[in-house]
């Protein structure tokens, strides 16, 4: 066994586990299942880049465009849409009312103790 063919098969053995990989993000759903076409089009990169193909395009000898091998990109299962909350108040009015609220009990409490100082 030459050194290429060792490098093809240690490119076809990634490639493949990339393949595999993109499988079961497909099945995880959510980000992973979102990066599973991209790691499924990895793979189909990665087996464009076997050393024995890469010297035979160099000499000539191989078309530059060649079809990748066919790889399904899995889909991601669809969840169901998360339903919006709807109503409530908007945080920012509600924030500012607390703010002022607080600066108001505050200044309250300073003056009660500047009224009645003790000792």
């Amino acid at each position: 066994m030459t050194l290429v063919e060792k490098l093809d098969g240690a490119v076809e053995s990634g490639s493949a586990r990339l393949g595999r990989l993109s499988e079961q993000a497909a099945g995880r759903g959510g980000v992973a299942g979102k990066i599973a076409p991209a790691l499924a089009d990895d793979a189909a990169f990665l087996r464009k880049l076997r050393p024995s193909l890469i010297r035979a395009r160099l000499k000539g000898a191989a078309p530059e465009d060649e079809p990748a091998a066919a790889i399904p990109v899995p889909e991601a299962p669809r969840a169901a849409p998360r339903a919006r909350r709807s109503g409530g108040p908007n945080p920012f009015p509600v924030i500012a009312a607390a703010a002022i609220a607080g600066v108001v009990i505050a200044k309250a409490l300073d003056s009660w103790g500047h009224a009645h100082p003790r000792g």
